[in-house]
């Protein structure tokens, strides 16, 4: 029982930073989103369970559109993507940015307009290709030569499509290796460098049924520093000079992607949004005077910026193991349902939910139930000293690369995606099931 000698802990300003706006905390452990207790989630739900905010989405969209008025938003589906994802962002004047047939059909077959969706993707199939001529997409990126004429023939000579074409500007940005993508040194684009830009846009100019709009480039991931993105506003720029020089070419449109980084535990740095749009509007500007061009319009990418901070993930304490010096609490989640720490060593801040405790805190490592080594949630995290089975943990920023990367690991089944807003929860997902699994296994 808690006395006045045992105060207990609730959470600060600074703790709460990395949650979303909505979020309160009306008695000590019954932290609150969207006006609804995340413990009563997890008991209606089940657990894990993911947790989205659908006014912190709708605001982050809204935060988009008045930073760049004048820019092309298009919210990058492979962050995460679900039919009221399609909605809220279709609603709030986004477009969208989708990577396969799936995310494409998905966005299409919820009433998303087609030409306000592009297409993406190192290694486009054939299949994907077909169904982004079949619905309309707005624009397809092309990243290697060998789409050029895949494309043009899929198109055929009375038909019409628009592309961009993207571009490695030979900048490294990004808050690991692993999602770098600005590089000469990995698979994605064209190089300006070596001048394979340069010939496979004189190749689809020579091509009448596609029609070159602009340039796209995608400097990498967790991107905090304004910097990177104005040197390749001014790399992008000087191509579309060369290719004025060479073609008489005038590009409407010059992509500069997403990467934008956020903030996954208190204190962490996230990009300066507003930052971004005045300096890289500056230097677009400043770039396209002294290259004599008329200025493009920007399309921007955002994904992880708007769903990331607006999601979160319950678990519930499966068993608590002291060995040696650490402890681990172990949940009934884990790199199935996000594989981000295996894969790129991704540190969160867990919490307690759903009961006070006075307890002072201590260092774990929580971890989930797969058979792995490399199942670990958050290490080395301060969390109460009492944690025990049957308590339910939440971690915030939870929103992005987490379902959309979701395996089949154990066969544990996936969790489902809750919606909540103004006091109200809604399933938006359901959790995959047993007879899920069972039906896809048809061989004997």
């Amino acid at each position: 029982m808690t006395t006045l000698h045992e105060p207990v802990a609730t959470a600060t300003p600074a703790e709460l930073s990395v949650w979303p706006a909505s979020t309160t905390e009306p008695r000590p452990g019954a932290l609150t989103v969207g006006g609804v207790p995340l413990a009563e989630v997890a008991d209606r739900f089940g657990t894990p369970v993911y947790v989205l905010d659908e006014n912190e989405v709708r605001e982050r969209c809204r935060t988009y559109r008045h930073a760049f008025p004048d820019a092309e938003v298009l919210y990058a589906a492979k962050a995460f993507l679900c039919r009221a994802m399609v909605h809220w962002t279709g609603e709030e004047g986004l477009g969208l940015d989708v990577c396969s047939a799936g995310e494409l059909e998905l966005a299409v077959t919820t009433g998303f307009p087609p030409e306000r969706i592009v297409l993406h993707g190192n290694a486009k199939s054939p299949h994907d290709l077909e169904t982004a001529l079949r619905l309309g997409v707005g624009r397809i990126v092309i990243d290697s030569p060998s789409e050029i004429a895949r494309l043009a023939a899929a198109v055929g000579p009375g038909g019409h499509q628009k592309v961009m074409v993207r571009v490695v500007p030979g900048i490294s940005a990004g808050g690991h290796e692993k999602i770098r993508t600005g590089t000469d040194d990995q698979k994605f684009g064209l190089s300006i460098a070596d001048g394979y830009a340069q010939h496979a846009i004189a190749r689809i100019l020579d091509q009448p049924q596609l029609e070159l709009t602009g340039l796209h480039c995608h400097l990498g991931s967790q991107i905090t520093s304004v910097k990177p993105y104005l040197a390749a506003v001014r790399r992008l720029v000087g191509l579309m000079a060369r290719l004025h020089e060479q073609h008489g070419l005038i590009l409407p449109e010059l992509d500069l992607g997403g990467g934008h980084g956020i903030a996954y535990r208190p204190g962490e740095q996230a990009l300066d949004l507003t930052a971004l749009a005045r300096r890289v509007r500056t230097e677009l500007s400043d770039a396209c005077a002294a290259a004599g061009l008329p200025v493009p319009r920007l399309v921007i990418e955002p994904g992880r910026a708007i769903v990331g901070p607006a999601g979160i993930a319950v678990y519930r304490v499966l068993a608590v193991k002291r060995t040696g010096e650490h402890t681990f609490v172990a949940v009934d989640g884990g790199m199935s349902d996000n594989p981000r720490p295996a894969l790129y060593g991704v540190r969160y801040a867990p919490r307690l939910i759903g009961r006070a405790s006075a307890a002072p805190t201590a260092p774990v490592t929580v971890v989930g139930r797969h058979c792995e080594a490399g199942d670990v949630l958050a290490a080395d995290v301060e969390l109460p000293s009492d944690l025990r089975p049957g308590d339910l943990l939440a971690v915030p920023v939870a929103g992005a690369y987490h379902l959309s990367m979701a395996s089949g690991y154990n066969l544990v089944g996936r969790p489902p995606v809750t919606a909540v807003r103004d006091g109200h929860a809604r399933l938006l997902v359901r959790r995959e099931s047993l007879e899920d699994i069972r039906r896809r296994d048809v061989g004997l």
